[in-house]
C-alpha cells in the first residue's frame, strides 16, 4: 500500500485551479452548479449541521472477551432471524461510482476522499467513521458512504419501501456530494470498470482490511487487485419471509443474473481501448477467487437450505477477523478452526456473531445471503440505472405471480446452461445463445414480468423500467452503445465518456 499524504496537503483540488483546456469535453461553472443544486429531491433545504465521530468497526473485543463457542446452530440461526413479513420487506440500494478530476480525468486521491468526506459531514450533518487517524466513511441514521479499496464512492442506502423513495435517496445523495465535490473539481462517472487508468494509476485507502485482502487475491486469483480496484457496481438488496421464500427467491436470483448482468452491461473498456467484453467488471469475477465467487449450484439441491449456507460459508476462508480496534490479518485460516479455538492467529479464542456477520461479508458470489439477499450481478451506470436495477428485481422477487413465472421458466434450465450463460453473457450480452433462440429472448419475458410485478405493487414504479425493457426489446446494451460512440462520434478516444456517463 502506498503511503498516502496527511488531509489538507497542497494536493487537495480547488475549483479555481482546474484547468478546462485540458478537458475540452466538460465545461463546467462552480457558480451554476452551486445555484442548481440548492435543494434536496423533496424542496427542502439542507441545513448545515456539526457532525459526530464513530468508530469504523464493531467493538468485538468486548464480546469475544465473554463469548461462548458458537454452534452452527448458532449460525443457521442467524442467518434465520433474517426473515420477516411481507409488509415489513424493505429494498435497500447500494451504489458505487469512481471519482475523478475534471481536469486531467485522474482519479480523485485519498487527499481527495477525506476533503469530500469532511465537507459532506460537516455540511449535511452526517457522522464520521474513522479508522485510526483515517477518515473512510459516514453514517447517517441507516444509511452511510463507504469507500471502495479503490476509492470508489459507495452510497449504502436505507431500507425503504418503494422505489421512489429509493429515486429520491439517490438524488440527495447527488446533491449532497455534488455540493462539496464541484467546488473541488471532482466528479464522478457511473461505469462498471474503470474505463482509462491501469492499475498503477489507481488509489489505495488506507484500510487494513483492503490491504490484507490485497496481498491475499493474488495467490488465488488473477484479477482480484483488478476486481478491488477498477470495477463498480449497483446492487440492491431485498428482504425475505421464511426459509421457503428464500430458496424460491435465491434460485430466481441466481438463475437470472446473467440476464442482469446483460441488460446493464457497461464496461466495455480497458485502459484507454475497447477489451472485447460488454462487461468486463463481471469477466474479471470469474478470476478473482474461486472459493468464494459464483453461481452456487448446490442452491438448487433438494436439501439446500439456511444451513447449507452455512456450511458453503464455512468452507470459505477467511480474510480477517477484528479485535482491539485492529484488523488481523488471518487470510486463508478456516472459520472452522476459528469456532474449534483453533485459529492460528488468536488460539484460545472463538468467535462472536459480529465476526460470523463480518466473514458474511467476504463472500462474493452472484447472489450473497446474509439476513436479506444481494444481487450483485450488475455495472454500475447512468443515473436512471440506480433505480432500475433495483425496480427489475423488486418486480421479480417482490410480486407472487412474477416470481412463479420465473421460477416455471427456470424450473428445466440445467446446471450446464446456467454456468454457459454466467461465461458467455460478459462478452456476448444479450447475444448469446440459449436453446432456440438468443438470450434477448428471454429478457424481453422477464423484463415483462418485472413489469407485471411493479404495476401490481399498485405505487405507480414502472417507469422506472421502460429503458431497461427498451435495451430488452432492441438486445443493444450500454456497452454497445458506449462503443458505437467511441467508433463513430469520439475518435476512438475513451475521454468523452467522461462527459456521457458524468453524474
Amino acid at each position: 500500500m502506498a503511503l498516502l499524504s496527511p488531509v489538507g496537503s497542497s494536493n487537495s483540488i480547488h475549483a479555481e485551479n482546474v484547468n478546462s483546456r485540458s478537458f475540452p469535453y466538460l465545461q463546467w461553472s462552480s457558480t451554476k452548479t452551486k445555484q442548481s443544486l440548492h435543494m434536496d429531491s423533496a424542496g427542502a433545504m439542507y441545513k448545515r449541521r456539526r457532525s459526530a465521530i464513530v468508530a469504523a468497526a464493531p467493538a468485538t473485543e468486548e464480546e469475544a472477551a465473554i463469548a461462548k463457542p458458537l454452534t452452527k446452530h448458532d449460525l443457521v440461526d442467524y442467518l434465520a432471524s433474517g426473515c420477516k413479513p411481507k409488509e415489513k420487506w424493505r429494498i435497500g440500494t447500494e451504489h458505487e461510482k469512481f471519482g475523478f478530476e475534471f481536469g486531467t480525468l485522474r482519479p480523485m486521491t485519498y487527499e481527495h476522499i477525506a476533503k469530500l468526506l469532511n465537507g459532506i459531514a460537516e455540511r449535511f450533518g452526517w457522522e464520521k467513521i474513522m479508522e485510526g487517524n483515517n477518515i473512510v466513511g459516514l453514517k447517517q441514521g441507516k444509511k452511510s458512504i463507504t469507500l471502495e479499496a479503490g476509492g470508489q464512492f459507495e452510497l449504502s442506502g436505507a431500507p425503504l419501501e418503494t422505489l421512489h423513495q429509493t429515486c429520491a435517496e439517490v438524488d440527495s445523495h447527488f446533491y449532497q456530494v455534488k455540493d462539496v465535490a464541484w467546488e473541488m473539481g471532482i466528479g464522478f462517472l457511473g461505469i462498471g470498470f474503470q474505463p482509462k487508468w491501469g492499475l498503477k494509476d489507481m488509489p489505495m485507502m488506507p484500510k487494513a482490511r483492503c490491504g490484507i485482502m490485497r496481498n491475499y487475491m493474488p495467490r488465488v486469483g488473477s484479477r482480484g487487485v483488478d476486481v478491488m480496484l477498477r470495477t463498480s457496481t449497483v446492487q440492491v438488496n431485498l428482504d425475505f419471509s421464511s426459509e421457503a421464500d428464500m430458496i424460491r427467491k435465491i434460485r430466481a436470483a441466481l438463475a437470472l443474473q446473467p440476464i442482469a448482468t446483460a441488460l446493464f452491461a457497461n464496461s466495455p473498456f480497458t485502459e484507454g481501448k475497447p477489451n472485447r467484453y460488454l462487461s468486463i467488471r463481471s469477466q474479471f469475477w470469474t478470476d478473482t477467487d474461486n472459493d468464494r465467487t459464483g453461481m452456487l449450484p448446490f442452491v438448487f439441491d433438494d436439501s439446500f437450505g439456511f444451513e447449507k449456507y452455512v456450511d458453503y460459508a464455512l468452507g470459505v476462508p477467511m480474510y480477517f477477523i477484528y479485535r482491539n480496534k485492529k484488523y488481523i490479518d488471518c487470510a486463508g485460516m478456516s472459520f472452522r478452526d476459528f469456532m474449534a479455538g483453533k485459529l492460528p492467529c488468536l488460539p484460545g479464542e472463538f468467535p462472536t456473531l459480529s465476526d460470523w456477520e463480518n466473514h458474511l461479508t467476504t463472500i462474493f458470489p452472484e447472489v450473497r445471503l446474509k439476513r436479506y439477499l444481494e444481487m450483485r450481478g450488475a455495472d454500475c451506470g447512468p443515473r436512471h440505472v440506480l433505480s432500475a436495477l433495483p425496480a427489475f428485481w423488486v418486480g421479480l422477487l417482490y410480486d407472487e405471480v412474477s416470481l412463479q413465472n420465473v421460477l416455471d421458466m427456470i424450473a428445466d434450465w440445467t446446471p450446464l446452461e446456467r454456468q454457459m450463460l454466467r461465461n458467455k453473457v460478459p462478452k456476448n450480452g444479450l447475444k448469446t445463445p440459449f436453446r432456440d433462440g438468443l438470450l434477448k429472448h428471454v429478457a424481453e419475458h422477464v423484463v415483462k414480468f418485472a413489469k407485471d410485478g411493479l404495476k401490481r405493487r399498485g405505487f405507480n414504479e414502472t417507469g422506472f423500467l421502460d429503458e431497461v425493457a427498451e435495451v430488452a426489446r432492441t438486445g443493444i446494451t450500454p456497452a454497445e452503445k458506449l462503443l458505437k460512440m467511441y467508433y463513430q462520434t469520439w475518435g476512438q478516444s475513451v475521454d468523452p465518456v467522461f462527459e456521457e456517463l458524468l453524474y
